[in-house]
């Protein structure tokens, strides 16, 4: 679908030249002598490149139809991540690449969104809290009680992360998946 150069925004997926770009930021330029412009900043979905346009706010840019859609997590193996849609019971492979850092936090089960385009994932969207539980953290100290006082734990996926004083390895615990901050206790 053709949209003219201003009226694109973040997060849209651009198709240039049989390629996918990400839109990280859009913005138009407006001289008082001059023609007004509109500068795209776009990273390259197949290989990560970033790439800078600039075109006149009344130029015609190819916007790709894509399609966000609710899938579980099953499991991963050396073909990379499988997701079921839970509605129709078809599977998809996603490539490592696409998942990121969002591969430490799937699990079993998980609810995630995918954007599709042409019957391909390009890009997840996780939960943005997840439950897991500490395998590894210094004992608590006696007499350190001073609330804000924070100590490294290594999570069961993995990550490391800042808690507590008060938590102690086999503790479940809620992090934020976007950066792995600690956020509360388990509640179950």
């Amino acid at each position: 679908m053709k949209v003219i150069a201003s009226q694109v925004r973040k997060g849209n997926i651009l198709d240039l030249d049989g390629k996918l770009y990400v839109v990280l930021n859009a913005e138009s330029f407006h001289p008082g002598k001059g023609t007004p412009t509109t500068q795209i900043d776009m990273r390259r979905i197949s290989d990560g490149v970033k790439t800078q346009q600039r075109y006149k706010t009344t130029d015609q840019v190819e916007r790709a139809h894509v399609e966000e859609v609710e899938y579980s997590y099953l499991y991963n193996d050396a073909e990379g991540f499988h997701f079921m849609n839970d509605e129709t019971y078809d599977q998809v492979q996603v490539q490592s690449d696409v998942i990121g850092d969002a591969a430490a936090y799937l699990q079993e089960g998980m609810k995630v969104n995918l954007a599709m385009h042409e019957g391909v994932a390009i890009s997840i969207e996780i939960p943005q809290k997840v439950t897991l539980e500490i395998t590894e953290t210094e004992p608590a100290v006696t007499g350190q009680t001073a609330s804000g006082s924070f100590k490294p734990a290594i999570l069961s996926n993995g990550v490391r992360t800042m808690v507590p004083t008060h938590i102690v390895a086999g503790t479940r615990v809620v992090v934020m998946t976007a950066d792995g901050a600690y956020v509360e206790r388990a509640k179950d």
